[in-house]
């Protein structure tokens, strides 16, 4: 079975002020049809990120690649 990983830009800003900025992150995902929507959900939680208000991916590519053990995605243990 293939493992795949999204590429991605993302700027969150926080609810409490302030932001941040990621450019050519990597993730686990579930498969290659996947929305930014949700990847901006799976990001949040790989970084523990409390407060997160808004979430903007994009330059998204999809890839085939082993999984790293991004916590809250498809290698999680915690999700099984």
């Amino acid at each position: 079975m293939a493992s795949y990983r999204a590429v991605f830009d993302a700027e969150i800003t926080f609810s409490n002020d302030g932001g941040l900025q990621a450019q050519g992150f990597r993730i686990d995902i579930p498969g290659p049809e996947i929305t930014d929507e949700e990847i901006g959900r799976l990001f949040v939680t790989s970084l523990d990120l409390l407060m997160a208000d808004t979430v903007v991916i994009s330059n998204v590519r999809i890839i085939e690649e082993a999984h790293k053990g991004t916590r809250g995605g498809p290698s999680d243990p915690r999700s099984s």
